[in-house]
């Protein structure tokens, strides 16, 4: 568990060097804004949630793990599972937990006023992954926490999720041209590219659909599956309606925008 973090680091930045270099290569969308721009306000944005996590929750999630595990707390250890089942259960259970906090982020108008930072990217790339305001990242990985103890999710698994979910979430955001047949095969299991973009559409019924960050299969059970935009994917536009304007996506301006007057029309209580 000492080298968890190395582990996550390591996969993490070679997920992002590798789809970045497929970005780099094979595009699926021309760049409609300033990729130096865009990269430096979104490369801060990570840098400075990586600082506030370390200073605040730390590796909240595995501790958690570790915590219920020594202590026996949790529904997989009170029903006493083998360790098989409830490694794969628990697996399937976080990504749907993922789901969820995905989903109600859309319909909360208080988590809306978080996310909507996320969704105020012109394009998408692999540095838009990680493009979230501190407090919902925070807020976030306590959620998960919490999720992690009332199961009572094994640390391996946990770890191995923690590491799926980045470099699904890095790969979804990516740029990249996937070879339509392989796009389409992909997607009875986990989400592509193509997939995810259609979710970051400025088309409300697209963005409430297509949530899911690594298996597709929630998106499909829950009727929330759009398999292409109403535009295509190459003259769709990305981002929200009411935030076009490079000033007011600035790296400040990005911060403050949750404590701002809701432009949107968006349909949330």
């Amino acid at each position: 568990m000492q080298d968890e973090a190395t582990f996550r680091l390591v996969f993490f930045l070679g997920a992002f060097v590798v789809c970045a270099g497929i970005e780099w290569l094979r595009p699926k969308r021309a760049w409609r804004e300033s990729r130096l721009t865009r990269w430096r306000i979104n490369l801060a944005i990570i840098l400075m949630n990586t600082l506030i996590v370390r200073l605040t929750v730390g590796a909240i999630a595995v501790t958690a793990a570790v915590w219920a595990q020594q202590e026996q707390i949790g529904l997989f250890y009170w029903l006493q599972l083998s360790g098989v089942i409830s490694s794969a259960v628990g697996f399937l259970l976080l990504d749907m937990a993922i789901w969820c906090q995905h989903w109600i982020t859309h319909k909360w108008s208080v988590l809306w006023r978080l996310h909507q930072v996320h969704h105020t990217d012109l394009d998408l790339d692999v540095t838009s992954a990680l493009r979230f305001h501190p407090v919902e990242i925070v807020l976030s990985l306590i959620y998960k926490a919490m999720i992690i103890v009332v199961l009572g999710i094994d640390p391996l698994v946990v770890i191995t999720f923690e590491i799926v979910l980045n470099a699904s979430a890095i790969f979804t955001h990516a740029n990249i041209r996937l070879p339509s047949r392989l796009d389409s095969a992909l997607r009875w299991v986990v989400c592509t590219p193509d997939m995810h973009r259609i979710h970051h559409s400025v088309y409300q019924e697209e963005t409430d659909s297509n949530y899911g960050f690594f298996l597709s299969i929630w998106d499909r059970l829950f009727s929330t599956y759009t398999v292409e935009p109403k535009d295509n994917h190459q003259q769709m536009k990305l981002g929200l309606s009411e935030h076009r304007q490079q000033p007011a996506l600035g790296f400040f301006a990005l911060l403050k925008l949750p404590g701002q007057k809701l432009l949107s029309s968006r349909q949330v209580p």
